[in-house]
């Protein structure tokens, strides 16, 4: 049945709107301050989600905030604002990721007011992961997942002590998040262990993948569990050989899709074709396969050239909401075809229902 019903909602679910609220043309590009264009090909993603970017228009986050330190979601207010109204062609991103121990983290925070959080807004600094340094070129779906998840904890605003199904009903949960089950299956005796969890991105592997809905059918295939990676069976009482498998239990709002270019210890890209389309139907990897197709439809394709994940360069291909495809490479902002967005080795993917 997937986890228990939530026992408070954090934001109504009325509160997402999936389509824009207005047509124009793409906004401005951002200036590279130095090995940025993750940062920069993070930011413009997440500027062109229909939801995120209805919400965040609205400034109806900055007015019941209630965070007394640096707050993620007054950040991206501030920031998708300023792309998306901006008459320049280019402007400054509105955070560099800079290099903070703990200790002045938290300093940060202490020294914050709501007074002179607008200030903050408007600064280079960022503490949303220690480990990013100033200059050195850094993974985007590493810092994809970093700045989500300060949205949420921003989101949560001192309620991340609640039960995860509650946590889940926060405005970026209902964007982002969907819901995966594991299914382990005795292969003695037949009994089912169902487990589930909450996601905000999948990652698929495509070293034997050539698009990705075949990445997305190897990701749900059951697997064998077997020898010391056995099953240890409540019903047979002893480790057993046993199938797991993962499904799509509850779909997001916003899909997004990273692709697993990059090895795991030598960081060599995994530079082969993989095939992506403007549609994407989800109701085949579900726990429920029959039904109405779940479609999705591409809005954001982040790419990296390079060789390997140590070097390179992001650029990002944006649907705005006038319907056309941009390319963005930091301060470049340029109309593109089809041909040129579907022809791209795709890193990080991004689809709306």
């Amino acid at each position: 049945e997937g986890m228990a019903p939530p026992e408070r909602i954090l934001s109504p679910p009325e509160k997402i709107c999936m389509a824009w609220q207005w047509r124009r043309r793409a906004g401005a590009g951002l200036h590279n301050l130095g090995n940025t264009c993750f940062l920069n090909s993070v930011l413009q993603c997440l500027t062109y989600t229909p939801p995120l970017a209805n919400y965040l228009l609205s400034y109806e986050h900055s007015q019941s905030c209630g965070l007394q330190g640096f707050c993620m979601m007054c950040s991206m207010e501030a920031h998708v604002n300023k792309v998306l109204h901006s008459s320049a062609s280019a402007i400054k991103p509105w955070a560099v990721v800079h290099v903070l121990t703990s200790k002045s983290f938290q300093a940060l925070r202490g020294v914050c007011s709501p007074s002179c959080r607008r200030e903050l807004l408007t600064s280079s600094v960022l503490a949303i992961g220690r480990h990013f340094q100033l200059g050195i070129q850094e993974d985007a779906h590493e810092f994809l997942r970093y700045i989500v998840d300060a949205m949420q904890s921003a989101c949560l605003c001192g309620n991340s002590n609640l039960a995860t199904s509650s946590q889940t009903t926060t405005t970026i949960h209902q964007i982002f998040g969907g819901l995966l089950r594991s299914r382990v299956t005795c292969l003695s005796c037949r009994v089912v262990s169902d487990s589930y969890e909450p996601f905000l991105d999948l990652l698929l592997d495509i070293k034997a993948a050539s698009s990705v809905t075949a990445a997305l059918q190897d990701f749900v295939t059951p697997e064998q569990l077997d020898g010391e990676n056995g099953f240890t069976c409540h019903q047979c009482h002893q480790t057993v050989a046993a199938s797991k498998s993962f499904t799509v239990d509850r779909v997001p709002n916003v899909l997004t899709v990273c692709l697993k270019r990059f090895e795991d210890f030598t960081g060599r890209k995994i530079s082969r074709a993989v095939a992506y389309s403007p549609y994407l139907d989800l109701r085949p990897y579900m726990s429920q396969t029959d039904g109405e197709p779940v479609l999705y439809s591409l809005y954001a394709v982040l790419v990296h050239r390079g060789v390997s994940h140590h070097a390179g360069h992001y650029a990002c291909y944006v649907k705005a909401s006038n319907g056309l495809w941009y390319e963005m490479d930091d301060d470049l902002v340029v109309l593109c075809g089809n041909e040129t967005v579907f022809s791209q080795q795709a890193y990080l993917l991004f689809y709306v229902r």
